[in-house]
């Protein structure tokens, strides 16, 4: 899986190359680039709150790629710093909170007491797979094992906007994020039992 993510991580990276140099131009930062992803992420939940679902999912697939964008052209202007890197998942963890908390309200309101329940689930095992990457790496470890980091996590999101199955993806969603921390967690004890 992470092969897959690797090979269409370098192919959008090529793909994004010519409009990286002309954000570079124009000396947009990469920064910028995170907070109008960030607030863009707000104004599609807030769209998706109001049951605009696919005007919403299109303005989340936006920000979305800024997400990629903001790295792309850190890289290339090399501006890659520790701020930006902090800013960056700082913000895509606030972003994709956002969705998963207007997507709870959206089941609210339809008195879906479980799918809230659930959605709960989801956005709290979001959380936890970037977080158990981050511990593991702060002990000096690689932890990009599992099936639901963030731009799985997004195609999945996007699909339930776009076609209003969004409780489908929300089982899914809670269901393969916890496994993914389940998955961190056990990768993350073998590589220190045998270090």
């Amino acid at each position: 899986m992470s092969e897959l993510r690797d090979f269409l991580g370098e192919r959008i990276r090529r793909f994004l190359g010519p409009l990286t140099y002309a954000l570079d131009r124009l000396h947009i930062s990469p920064n910028q680039i995170t907070v109008t992803g960030a607030l863009l992420n707000v104004v599609a939940a807030v769209l998706v709150a109001r049951e605009l679902l696919i005007v919403g999912g299109v303005v989340f697939l936006v920000a979305s790629s800024l997400d990629m964008l903001d790295g792309a052209l850190a890289r290339f202007a090399n501006r890659v710093t520790p701020f930006g890197s902090f800013l960056d998942s700082t913000l895509d963890r606030a972003s994709e909170g956002a969705i998963l908390v207007a997507v709870a309200y959206l089941f609210s309101r339809q008195g879906r007491s479980m799918d809230v329940a659930l959605v709960t689930v989801a956005l709290l095992g979001s959380v936890l797979v970037s977080y158990t990457r981050a511990r593991a790496e702060a002990l000096g470890l690689e932890c990009k094992v599992g099936l639901m980091s963030r731009p799985e996590r997004v195609v999945l999101i996007a699909v339930g906007l776009f076609f209003n199955v969004l409780p489908y993806i929300v089982y899914i969603l809670a269901a393969l994020t916890t496994f993914t921390v389940v998955q961190r967690v056990i990768h993350t004890y073998r590589q220190l039992r045998a270090g």
